[in-house]
């Protein structure tokens, strides 16, 4: 009887378990469980942050992946614009201008009491830069002198353009008053006799309350006087006007002594004076001029 041999059954026992170890259908021990299912975990969380891929099946052929069908959102219908008619809008001059219904002296201030430098008659206009600390006089370009400024009473003015922001000036001081007057030829009428008109006009700062009319017809040497505390102006035979004072600014018509004759053609020398008291009292101007009716 044979007697085993103890090195050939230790290689036999190795060689059978190397033939377990491969046999099919055997699975193969996982040498580290653990390590495994944290390392398919990260990958599901990889596999779910990336793009799908398409996969290829063969060279040049895709296969279709199908997605979950998304809502479809509904366009937004914009509203219909309906268009209007644009407005016409008048254009407003950027200069300001002021025009009258009464012609109106232009002054060195905005009062009676500052000289006369200018007037703007009806239909004239002027540039308005700004108006007295009142609101009744308006700071204008001279409508006689384009180089020069005048306050313009805002009584019978009518302004146009941007004036709404116009400044407020100071006017100047106060003139010293003073008196002084024009005195021309205004015509002559009749009625039992013929008479002189002749215009008045108070161009200083004081008011005046009596005159004194002369006139003198140089031809017949003829000489006629008249004074008054009024100042009178016969119209017809029966009609007549009469004012006691002739203020700064104003302008009065006084009708002359009355001639036997008619004075037509004759060269006439007339003698005005007016003083500041009734009477011829006070302080009194005297102004000399000729004329030919």
């Amino acid at each position: 009887m044979l007697k085993p041999n103890p090195i050939l059954l230790s290689v036999t026992v190795l060689l059978f378990a190397a033939l377990a170890c491969t046999l099919p259908g055997m699975a193969t021990p996982e040498p580290n469980p653990l390590g495994t299912i944290v390392a398919e975990t990260i990958a599901a969380r990889y596999t779910q942050n990336v793009e799908p891929v398409i996969p290829v099946t063969g060279p040049g052929t895709v296969t279709p992946i199908s997605f979950p069908a998304q809502a479809t959102e509904s366009p937004t219908v914009s509203p219909t614009i309906t268009l209007t008619s644009t407005p016409v809008f008048t254009s407003t001059p950027l200069v300001p201008l002021v025009s009258v219904s009464v012609a109106t002296n232009c002054r060195v201030g905005p009062g009676k009491a500052y000289e006369r430098v200018g007037a703007l008659l009806i239909g004239e206009t002027t540039e308005v830069f700004g108006h007295d600390p009142t609101g009744n006089y308006w700071y204008v370009r001279n409508p006689d002198n384009a180089n020069d400024f005048c306050w313009l009473w805002g009584e019978y003015a009518t302004l146009s353009g941007n004036y709404l922001a116009l400044p407020m000036f100071t006017p100047p001081p106060t003139p010293t008053l003073s008196p002084a007057f024009e005195a021309t030829y205004n015509g002559r009428d009749t009625c039992t006799g013929w008479w002189i008109d002749i215009a008045l006009d108070n161009t200083g700062g004081m008011t005046f309350r009596s005159v004194a009319v002369t006139v003198k017809d140089t031809v017949t040497s003829t000489t006629l006087s008249l004074s008054a505390d009024a100042f009178i102006d016969f119209d017809t035979c029966t009609d007549s006007y009469s004012k006691d004072t002739l203020d700064p600014g104003d302008i009065r018509i006084v009708s002359s002594p009355t001639f036997s004759y008619d004075p037509y053609g004759h060269n006439v020398e007339a003698t005005i004076t007016l003083c500041s008291n009734k009477g011829l009292n006070g302080t009194c101007v005297t102004k000399k001029f000729n004329f030919t009716p």
